[in-house]
């Protein structure tokens, strides 16, 4: 439709808002010193929404010399008068707006039950909110399982935390979180986090809910187990205890044995000791976490979180990512030298290259988007090389995405993977069709990868994609 048709219709609506003519409707929005009157017309409120149809069909809508009076005291006078807007005009403003004010607005919107634009600010939110969530996610999480409408918002945000588990796992925030929100966290199987791990967290969460407990689980009273046994029975049901280790079971769930059913207790070391045993009670493991699947001498489940999010686009998202996340080569197993790199990578889509470095705890790699195959320069903008100063600490990642993407990537079957333009001496990183590595900054920012170097191991992973409807 041409908007030369609506966009009067729409600006006398507008001006019929503004200029408050022929209002019947006042509104008390705020309270305290940030209480304001707002004025609007029954007519448009009833046609844009049941809510305010419903109330001013029944008997709960007071009037006042002839005029409809409602108190809003939950709803700022802003944001009201941004929904008021909305209601005559079709439009709202979102791009300025903080994420606090955006996510008042979510809730105003369910209250006033107003589903088209609780949707839209829904999608606005994840699209451009995301950094909120860091800053302040119990808040963000308590509103959302507090309103059932809030679906889309809930189910991106539990992913999200998922897969970057320590937004929420490992830090003061864990204590604070309500026990429906934990649960509903610890039943994921996407939770991409170490399970004993999940354990240490849980344990953290246990304290803080009875601070009075003495830290020392041989020091508790009878008492105190049972205050401890009841706080945690409910989660007890949600660890995979089959991908605790025998040694990291010893010495971190061992000391709290008693907070465990006895016949959980049993079958844990008929686990351990038996080995008939796949799984503990009902729950699968973790589809990020099980090391089962994560079939790796480098890396372990975060890291793959970690690169997911890396090569994350908005026309793309990983599906399943320890089954998706293919392990085609290993040096150790195969060959690190160039011929098997391309028997075993050529023709097989967007890989990721691990390495690790000989001597040291250094990690290093890269993404190719595209393929290993034939002999030429490949462009891409999606590549990047990366660096880990610690193998046991991937929060200490560097990630170089490409900066000349016309250099991106180079095949050539007599070397290995080669990522950027040669110069200087090498690629941005590469290996030599003797297993040799070497890097010089060219096409990739420096991310400090030492220039000669040789690898323990090194890994390629085939990444497979669906593409989202």
């Amino acid at each position: 439709m041409d908007s030369r048709l609506y966009s009067g219709i729409l600006k006398n609506f507008e001006n019929l808002l503004s200029s408050k003519k022929n209002y019947d409707v006042i509104i008390q929005a705020g309270e305290g010193l940030n209480q304001r009157e707002l004025f609007a017309h029954s007519t448009v409120l009833r046609c844009q929404s049941n809510y305010f149809d419903t109330a001013f069909s029944s008997s709960w809508a007071e009037k006042r010399n002839g005029k409809f009076f409602f108190k809003k005291p939950n709803i700022s006078p802003y944001i009201l008068e941004a929904i008021l807007r909305y209601l005559y005009c079709g439009s709202i403003e979102l791009n300025t707006m903080s994420g606090t004010y955006i996510l008042n607005l979510l809730v105003a919107t369910d209250e006033l039950d107003l589903h088209s634009l609780g949707e839209y600010v829904q999608d606005f939110f994840i699209k451009f909110q995301y950094k909120f969530l860091k800053n302040d996610p119990i808040a963000i999480l308590e509103i959302i399982f507090q309103h059932e409408t809030f679906t889309k918002l809930k189910d991106y945000f539990l992913e999200i935390i998922c897969q970057e588990s320590d937004i929420l796992f490992g830090t003061d925030k864990i204590s604070a979180l309500p026990a429906q929100i934990l649960e509903t966290l610890l039943l994921r199987d996407d939770l991409a986090l170490d399970e004993i791990e999940v354990w240490n967290n849980l344990i953290t969460w246990t304290h803080a809910q009875q601070p009075t407990v003495k830290e020392d689980p041989h020091k508790w009273t009878n008492e105190e187990l049972t205050l401890m046994a009841k706080t945690l029975s409910r989660f007890i049901p949600l660890i995979r205890f089959h991908d605790i280790s025998s040694k990291e079971f010893y010495n971190k769930v061992l000391p709290y044995q008693y907070l465990l059913p006895e016949r959980l207790r049993l079958e844990i070391l008929r686990f351990y000791l038996v080995g008939d045993l796949r799984q503990i009670g009902s729950l699968p493991s973790r589809i990020l976490c099980n090391a089962n699947e994560l079939d790796s001498n480098i890396i372990n489940a975060k890291y793959l979180a970690l690169f997911a999010r890396w090569m994350d686009k908005k026309d793309k998202v990983l599906k399943r990512m320890s089954q998706n996340f293919n392990l085609i080569l290993r040096g150790s197993r195969d060959g690190f030298d160039a011929d098997t790199f391309h028997l075993k990578c050529d023709n097989k889509g967007p890989t990721i290259v691990v390495a690790k470095i000989k001597e040291t705890h250094k990690i290093v790699g890269g993404y190719n988007p595209l393929d290993w195959e034939g002999l030429s320069l490949k462009s891409t903008p999606d590549s990047f090389i990366f660096l880990f100063e610690s193998c046991d600490d991937v929060n200490a990642g560097k990630i170089g995405r490409v900066i000349k993407t016309s250099n991106a990537i180079v095949c050539d079957p007599s070397w290995g993977p080669l990522f950027g333009n040669y110069d200087n001496g090498s690629n941005d990183l590469t290996m030599n069709a003797y297993g040799k590595w070497t890097s010089a900054t060219n096409a990739y920012p420096n991310i400090n990868i030492p220039r000669k170097f040789e690898v323990d191991d090194y890994e390629v992973y085939q990444v497979v994609y669906q593409v989202d409807n």
